[in-house]
């Protein structure tokens, strides 16, 4: 809104895999760099705390030179508290599985990193990650399947630096659907996908 430089922005470069490739801090202008190869695509993703967490594409010309991107961050409208669901506060998409998986995806790994991105500005968060399924295979079955998702999620997020302590998970199966696919109802593959998703529920600021 005021155009004015932010000092201390985490700014991190991304391949077109969305692999990490480095992390820089933004000097008090403003100002970051990065050395990156001619002819190729990246992702920048800028995040500080109480901003909205913003990626963009960056295309990287054949010539040899300097290629300028400057970025606009928001001021965060919807505060993180207790109870606040991290997906929904930070516009993250839904955290997808394949069907009858607990790997996370590529585009889930995408995802994680913003809420990776969240944890780390705010040290002392702790968040419960829910999962949920479609109700295609038994109500069993899809219990312990949410479950083994919810964990993989945690883990990915404790091998990326986040501690054991701050995390927990549990599986509800087919227990909470978003809509009306339910045993025996005809839907598509995209409506059943809305049920296979994560929340990530803040429990703790302190």
């Amino acid at each position: 809104e005021t155009n004015a430089a932010l000092e201390n922005v985490k700014v991190t470069l991304l391949d077109d895999q969305f692999k990490t490739i480095n992390e820089v801090t933004t000097a008090a202008d403003g100002a970051y760099s990065f050395k990156v190869d001619c002819n190729k695509t990246y992702h920048i993703r800028v995040a500080k705390q109480d901003y909205e967490t913003i990626e963009v594409p960056v295309i990287i010309k054949e010539q040899p030179g300097e290629t300028k991107q400057p970025i606009a961050l928001e001021k965060r409208i919807k505060p993180i508290t207790v109870g606040t669901d991290l997906a929904k506060t930070l516009n993250i998409p839904i955290i997808y599985f394949d069907l009858d998986k607990s790997i996370i995806r590529k585009d889930a790994a995408f995802e994680l990193e913003k809420i990776l991105a969240v944890m780390q500005q705010y040290p002392k968060m702790k968040i419960d990650i829910r999962s949920h399924t479609d109700s295609r295979q038994t109500a069993k079955y899809n219990l312990a399947l949410s479950d083994r998702r919810a964990k993989s999620t945690q883990q990915w997020l404790i091998k990326n630096g986040i501690k054991a302590n701050r995390l927990t998970a549990k599986g509800y199966g087919e227990s909470q659907l978003v809509n009306h696919c339910s045993d025996g109802v005809p839907c598509s593959e995209t409506e059943h996908q809305l049920n296979r998703r994560s929340e990530f529920i803040v429990v703790s600021m302190e």
